[in-house]
């Protein structure tokens, strides 16, 4: 497992050239021994029966890229001694600035700070978020999982190359820490909502700059709603506003210009309810509405396209008390827990640990197997359940009492039941408060 620096680290050094390509070189070293999921077995020219076709592709990729970026740490160093920047602007020097560019594509975002860290250009690249609007053009998203189990202290974790970064702590006042709190990521950013003592805030953080800025506020401020994102945009509805009105209302936000557009109204008015995206339409299930404290059967959909709300009756029924125990009243119990993987629609039913899967022909949910054993919660509370790329990843760990593990568990849906495998585990105490996936 890796510890692994910011995606851009700020350093302050003195006659850095030679400090900067040292890190270079030795950042890209490792990626060249390092073959990602695994390692390329060779003897002679035979490769071994475990390696795929795609794993030697990537391999070379890695290696060429590797060997371009050390020889431009060497003639970073000779420009920096003979104090001649004059070439930076072509990246590496010896293929041209597109063809650069089009390699650093696929390197791992991960990488990305000590990538920045050669010269200015590559800093710059990286910086203004170019870098990443080229990669969604391109389709090259990597997912990654940010979560937060102790207040104002993040983590982020890449599922795929098993690498976990530690977040700059959350500069904030002693009522935002201890406020309700809902998380988004969208673009490049983590937004974090919670409330000051007059006012909702929100907190962003860029990864092309690793650090923490405030965020513009919505043209209606609330807690308590649903919210998810697809690309640059993300889609929050419902909640309460500061008064605690259970409110209708929708905004949509776009991280590339960083503002907020407000939506058509849904048909109910619901909080502590769940947003997901799917089918390129977003959907709001679960939550409470006005003057009935059970929890709302009916879902609704809004369609980008005609920017129009549509419910759905009973497309999240109430669980069933087969047991005859008395549930937890609605507002004790966390909103629905709900994640999407190539447009199927999953849910964590956390009383009775299962996983269940949405019919969407028949509006029907139907029961595909278990949760991990021990991921725990509280009514739901403090158990991470999202999807990340093609997985679903449930975080969670077992209750202890000052402090715990954290553990990672993945599963890629397919015909059969979960099989969950661990992907990592973390002394970072096992209750999960907040938790995004950003994709990008």
């Amino acid at each position: 497992m890796w510890e692994c620096p910011s995606f851009l680290v700020s350093r302050q050094l003195p006659s850095s050239c030679e400090h900067e390509s040292m890190l270079i070189y030795n950042r890209f070293c490792v990626i060249k021994l390092s073959k990602g999921k695994r390692r390329l077995e060779v003897e002679g020219n035979l490769l071994s029966k475990s390696t795929k076709l795609s794993d030697v592709i990537v391999v070379k990729e890695e290696t060429v890229i590797c060997d371009l970026l050390i020889s431009q740490m060497h003639q970073s160093d000779n420009g920096c001694r003979n104090g001649d920047q004059s070439n930076s602007s072509s990246l590496i020097h010896q293929i041209g600035r597109d063809i650069s560019i089009n390699c650093l594509l696929r390197c791992s975002r991960s990488d990305y700070g000590s990538i920045a860290s050669l010269n200015r250009s590559f800093r710059s690249l990286i910086q203004t978020g170019e870098l990443y609007r080229l990669r969604r053009q391109m389709g090259i998203i990597e997912h990654w999982v940010y979560f937060s189990c102790n207040l104002l202290e993040w983590e982020s974790f890449d599922p795929v190359r098993l690498r976990w970064m530690h977040l700059p702590r959350m500069t904030s006042n002693e009522c935002f820490m201890c406020s309700d709190k809902e998380s988004l990521a969208v673009g490049t950013e983590l937004l974090v909502f919670g409330k000051e003592i007059r006012s909702h805030v929100i907190y962003k953080y860029s990864i092309l700059t690793n650090s923490w800025s405030s965020g513009r506020e919505m043209n209606e401020p609330r807690c308590l709603f649903g919210s998810a994102s697809l690309g640059e945009i993300a889609i929050v509805a419902g909640g309460c506003d500061p008064e605690g009105n259970i409110l209708s209302s929708a905004e949509i936000y776009n991280s590339d210009t960083g503002t907020w557009l407000s939506l058509p109204r849904m048909n109910k008015p619901r909080k502590m309810c769940s947003g997901v995206f799917m089918d390129g339409n977003f959907y709001v299930l679960g939550g409470i509405g006005i003057g009935n404290p059970n929890v709302l059967t009916c879902g609704e959909m809004y369609d980008l396209e005609t920017r129009k709300w549509y419910e759905i009756p009973n497309m999240f029924p109430a669980r069933n008390s087969e047991t005859g125990e008395r549930e937890p009243p609605a507002t004790s119990r966390a909103p629905p827990l709900l994640a999407v993987v190539k447009n199927e629609l999953y849910a964590a039913y956390y009383a009775e640990n299962e996983v269940r899967k949405y019919d969407k022909e028949r509006n029907l949910w139907s029961t595909v197997g278990r949760l991990p054993e021990r991921a725990a919660s509280m009514n739901g509370w403090g158990l991470a359940f999202r999807a990340c790329g093609d997985q679903l990843i449930v975080i969670g760990g077992p209750r202890a009492l000052g402090g715990g593990v954290i553990e990672v568990n993945a599963w890629v849906p397919d015909q059969g039941p979960p099989q969950w495998s661990l992907l990592a585990s973390k002394h970072l105490g096992s209750f999960v408060y907040n938790c995004a996936v950003m994709g990008c």
